[in-house]
């Protein structure tokens, strides 16, 4: 999507008092700032459910921009503009944002009305990390189609693992599944990308009555970049990733120097966990065959 396809949010008018500034009175003294934000996003998938996690929750972001203009002093209201541009993108539904800080109260020899900066920022690009399962029908079958519905122009697919077969846990009598681990790019926001990986699971019949019950495709976001959100709607990174060998054992054969964000090396957390219950399986394997852009 171009920002022209993009819907918008516009916040106004935040005052709020802060220390930035290069000269030593403005550290001392303070002084107000305005901020006017502008973010771009799909409002769809929100309006369509009514529901707030799918967009940009503005009272909290309210809050987190005010926190930013009444923190740590930096020199330079363009430094400033840059932070409170990173917290705008932060949120999951953001693609891309437009921050104007406004100074009025600048220490400049001519009367002015107003001394501002305004800055846009886009989302870039961010490394992927999904893991793929399944334990009902053609479960190689069932992973062959998911990479298939998951890699395209927008989830550029970079690399996938070799298939385990591992003993399902969480308690539930069941068949045991075929795992596997896909890395890719995207420029998707958290929200889209999950939307994309659900839409996946439809695609292949997922019924979600049993929680860790049987599946043909269950499609887990295990890291989205660095990203750290407690949204239960989409924890990051996986809450549960660093304990699981059928997830580590195919991404550390993938990418031996992988790091999961909070929790450290995936091969020191594999060599930590084991890999009782998981094994890999010989070829044939699964294949990336979307065209990349």
């Amino acid at each position: 999507m171009t920002r022209l396809d993009l819907d918008k949010i516009t916040l106004t008018g935040l005052r709020v008092r802060g220390r930035h500034g290069v000269l030593a009175h403005e550290r001392a003294d303070g002084q107000e700032f305005v901020v006017d934000a502008v973010l771009w996003l799909d409002t769809r998938a929100a309006a369509a459910a009514d529901e707030l996690s799918l967009t940009a929750d503005y009272g909290a972001l309210a809050d987190q921009l005010a926190a930013i203009v009444a923190g740590e002093p930096v020199a330079l209201i363009e430094t400033l503009a840059q932070r409170l541009a990173a917290q705008c993108l932060a949120a999951p539904a953001v693609r891309a944002a437009e921050i104007t800080v406004h100074k009025p109260a600048a220490p400049v020899a001519q009367r002015v009305a107003d001394i501002s900066v305004t800055i846009r920022r886009s989302r870039e690009e961010v490394q992927v990390v999904l893991a793929l399962g399944s334990n009902i029908g053609d479960r190689l079958g069932n992973l062959q189609r998911a990479v298939d519905l998951l890699c395209g122009a927008d989830v550029v697919c970079t690399a996938v693992s070799p298939v385990y077969e591992t003993v399902p846990v969480g308690g539930v009598a069941q068949d045991d599944y075929l795992n596997a681990v896909l890395l890719a790019t995207t420029d998707l926001t958290a929200a889209e990308l999950l939307a994309r990986c659900q839409a996946a699971e439809d695609e292949l019949g997922r019924v979600r009555e049993v929680r860790w019950g049987a599946r043909t495709l269950d499609v887990d976001i295990i890291a989205y970049g660095a990203a750290r959100s407690g949204d239960p709607a989409l924890t990051l990174p996986h809450p549960r990733a660093h304990e699981r060998a059928f997830v580590l054992a195919p991404w550390a054969d993938t990418d031996p120097a992988a790091v999961l964000p909070g929790q450290g090396a995936v091969a020191g957390l594999l060599a930590a966990v084991g890999t009782a219950g998981v094994t890999r399986l010989a070829e044939p394997g699964l294949t990336i065959r979307a065209a990349a852009r």
